[in-house]
């Protein structure tokens, strides 16, 4: 049986994922973007003559795609506000308490300790 330490205990579930991933993930989405732009202006060139309306959105796709293409490759890692803190906070340091008023003295008890059983 393992020891139970009041140690914090961090998950990783909610870490980011490597850099390598990351990278291979926008480059994936820009090959992509940039297939889907090819194909549209082929598109726009095949129907230029035959279907006109439809040739003009493919050549406006395939114009403004790269621009789209290119901001959202350099658009940065992605955030996660979920992620665990790596410092561990120190331990709440109990406060001092303040020192009980003192008495009054009494001509009659000057000079003797106060009774801690005796309630006024």
């Amino acid at each position: 049986m393992r020891k139970q330490s009041g140690a914090e205990v961090f998950r990783i579930t909610g870490a980011r994922q490597s850099l390598a991933d990351d990278v291979r993930g926008r480059q994936r989405r820009y090959v992509i973007s940039m297939s889907v732009r090819t194909v549209s202006v082929i598109l726009a060139a095949v129907l230029w003559n035959i279907e006109k309306p439809v040739a003009m959105v493919a050549l406006a796709l395939g114009v403004l795609l790269p621009y789209v293409a290119v901001v959202i490759a350099n658009a940065g890692r992605e955030n996660t506000p979920s992620l665990p803190s790596t410092f561990v906070p120190p331990p709440a340091r109990p406060a001092l308490e303040a020192a009980p008023p003192a008495a009054p003295a009494d001509s009659d008890r000057a000079g003797s300790a106060p009774d801690p059983h005796e309630h006024s």
